[in-house]
């Protein structure tokens, strides 16, 4: 059945307040029939006879950008959204093997492997200086024994897009994924936040690659078994997506691992910590 062909009746619906939305995506994830989708930084609605009018979005908008309103549309179609989540599916799948292919590339260019070679998400292990995997197990009591000031990083790389999920120091590990900003706001960082955990950081608003991100730590739960996630993400709207990947995550994810959701004011002071 067409768009066309469906009748336009009264009954409830979502809207969405393009002011007060800032994209984050999160409302796109909790939406359970693909309803929703950022379109030039903004929710939208692609289709009504998507939307249920059940509201299971609103909660996951931080903003308040959402509301069930009563008024005439297109009416909801169970078989129609089965056919889009179907859709949906196939799309998912183009764009992991196309995050596979940029993986892969990138292991080429920067002399990580052969032309030949083939190279996946889980071994992707890069040899160039900025990514080559190092386990600095040793680095704080020889920093204690100097004088110097310990430094709690126990691993390198750290930005998203360079590490390898395979790497020994994810395997069963305590992981937070942050944005970069984090470390800079909050003074004892090191010493709270980040001594016994490995690390990884992007920055949702600036950062390419969404569907690099998220296998990556889908990898995280499934194959290095990690034993419990931390996101923390700094109390601006443009830093709410990072939630979100690790939600999506989750959702591919065939196990089930404890997420911990921290939000850190620019002041310097937790805003928002919970399990989640």
């Amino acid at each position: 059945m067409t768009e066309t062909e469906h009748q336009r009746i009264l009954r409830k619906i979502i809207k969405i307040d393009e002011d007060l939305c800032t994209g984050c995506g999160q409302c796109v994830i909790g939406c359970a029939e693909g309803a929703l989708e950022i379109i030039d930084g903004k929710a939208k609605v692609v289709n009504e006879v998507f939307c249920d009018g059940l509201g299971a979005c609103i909660g996951d908008c931080p903003e308040g950008a959402l509301e069930i309103i009563e008024r005439e549309a297109l009416e909801f179609d169970e078989e129609e959204v089965e056919k889009h989540l179907e859709s949906l599916s196939k799309i998912e799948e183009e764009k992991l093997n196309q995050a596979k292919q940029i993986v892969a590339e990138h292991s080429h260019q920067c002399g990580c492997a052969s032309e030949d070679s083939e190279i996946t998400l889980e071994n992707h292990i890069c040899s160039c200086a900025s990514g080559e995997t190092v386990v600095f197990d040793e680095l704080e009591e020889q920093t204690i024994a100097t004088g110097e000031n310990p430094t709690t990083l126990r691993q390198w790389p750290v930005q998203m897009h360079l590490i390898n999920p395979a790497a020994p120091y994810f395997q069963g590990a305590d992981v937070i994924l942050t944005a970069d900003c984090v470390a800079y706001a909050l003074g004892d960082y090191h010493n709270k936040y980040l001594k016994g955990h490995s690390i990884a950081i992007a920055c949702p608003k600036l950062d390419q690659g969404r569907e690099v991100y998220i296998e990556k730590i889908r990898a995280w739960f499934d194959e290095a078994k990690i034993n419990t996630l931390t996101v923390m993400r700094m109390q601006i709207p443009c830093c709410g997506g990072l939630l979100g990947l690790a939600q999506e995550a989750a959702k591919r994810a065939k196990r089930k691992v404890p997420i911990k959701y921290i939000i850190v004011s620019v002041e310097g002071t937790i805003f928002k910590e919970e399990w989640i």
